[in-house]
């Protein structure tokens, strides 16, 4: 406020601005093909990134003023008549809901409004990327965005949107149905492959072929742990190493985390404490999980790893079976927002199958997914196809004229 000697009104300045971060490339969701540019930390350049790839009056930009202290202004973005009337209502209701001193990023929202607040599965999306987001809109779900942090929410998600990247969209559909394919199989391996290893090397040896139990019986001979134990403290270990490089300088963080895990490695093999298949185990495990697209899917991955860990160094194969049946059950009772988790198997909708485990041709998903849209579910016309199969239809057919 300007108040000056003798005149009875005074001046309202903003002193909003200063500096600010320019458009950077994402640095946890980067991509080989697409649009090099993600959100910062100011909120209207992260609106303006959006509207420049949704220039349609529809899309709406909701403000909410929350925190007592930090007066954080929070957006909720949709596209009328594309999102569910029900579901932008339910948003807000919970954004309204929120009374609190500070939000400083978006993982407080997450947290005030998520559904099943003790899962370890994430219900809602996060992405520093504006085509993410842009099209998480046009298939009909809404955005939360908060000043102060380039990450925005996505809600309502399933299970699959986990696995589902924006550099799917644009590359060839047999190369992204491909890709599809082998994080799912990633997420099994870094879900069970410790756990299978510790069953079938302690309780199920009948089910290892001959030639294979002979090279590991030689290489556990003189080991001082069992299995079980061998597994929690690689695992453990390369958990260490994991956080100390992120943690560590940029120049010299990932540096520190190869050679650790290689000097660590080879040093406890050498020493007889862990046999070298235990290592490749855990280490192909590590990588797998670097496969899925979202931190927040794989670092659930990992808690729930140690658990089916324990369960096969009891039990054995019974004791992974005895943990896998629970989280399918859990999974299948999950909601985000209304929507069921594991979509559109759990119930079935045969129309989603077109961009789930597999990514048909863009001419062919006519409509968006029916259980996150709301009434507007026509994404193209009925009779969009390759404008190159019309020209060879017509040369099909074209009568030959020549003599």
């Amino acid at each position: 406020m300007i108040v000056l000697d003798g005149i009875q009104s005074a001046l309202a300045v903003s002193i909003t601005g200063g500096t600010r971060r320019s458009v950077e490339e994402p640095s946890s969701q980067t991509v080989i093909r697409g649009p090099k540019e993600g959100f910062t930390e100011d909120i209207s350049i992260n609106i303006t990134l959006i509207r420049r790839k949704l220039r349609t009056p529809d899309l709406k930009f909701e403000s909410h003023i929350i925190g007592k202290v930090t007066q954080t202004t929070v957006i909720l973005a949709y596209i009328e008549g594309i999102a569910d009337p029900e579901v932008v209502q339910e948003v807000t209701r919970r954004l309204q809901s929120i009374d609190t001193d500070s939000i400083l990023e978006s993982g407080y929202i997450e947290e005030f409004i998520q559904d099943a607040p003790l899962t370890p599965f994430p219900t809602m999306l996060n992405s520093e990327r504006p085509d993410t987001v842009a099209g998480s809109l046009l298939d009909g779900q809404v955005a939360i965005l908060i000043d102060g942090t380039p990450f925005a929410l996505i809600a309502p998600v399933t299970f699959f949107n986990f696995f589902q990247t924006a550099e799917n969209y644009y590359q060839r559909y047999d190369i992204s149905t491909f890709l599809r394919g082998v994080r799912l199989l990633s997420f099994l391996v870094s879900l069970l492959l410790p756990s299978v290893f510790i069953a079938l090397t302690t309780f199920q040896q009948e089910m290892i072929p001959t030639t294979l139990l002979v090279t590991l019986a030689a290489q556990r001979e003189g080991a001082p742990f069992p299995a079980l134990l061998e597994a929690l403290l690689m695992e453990l270990t390369f958990e260490v190493i994991r956080e100390a490089g992120v943690r560590m300088p940029r120049a010299i963080g990932p540096a520190i985390s190869i050679v650790g895990a290689l000097v660590i490695g080879q040093a406890a093999v050498e020493a007889g404490l862990v046999s070298g298949a235990m290592v490749i185990v855990v280490a192909f495990t590590a990588i797998s999980n670097f496969v899925i697209p979202y931190f927040s899917m794989a670092a659930s991955i990992r808690l729930l790893r140690f658990i089916l860990m324990l369960l096969a160094g009891t039990l054995g194969l019974f004791g992974i079976l005895a943990g896998v049946i629970p989280i399918l059950a859990h999974l299948v009772s999950l909601k985000s927002f209304g929507v069921d988790y594991l979509m559109p198997y759990s119930p079935f909708y045969k129309s989603n199958m077109k961009d789930l485990l597999i990514r048909v041709p863009w001419w062919a998903m006519k409509t968006r997914p029916n259980e996150k849209s709301g009434p507007n579910k026509t994404r193209q016309a009925p009779h969009q196809f390759p404008a190159g199969s019309d020209n060879i239809i017509n040369r099909i057919n074209k009568p030959d004229t020549q003599d």
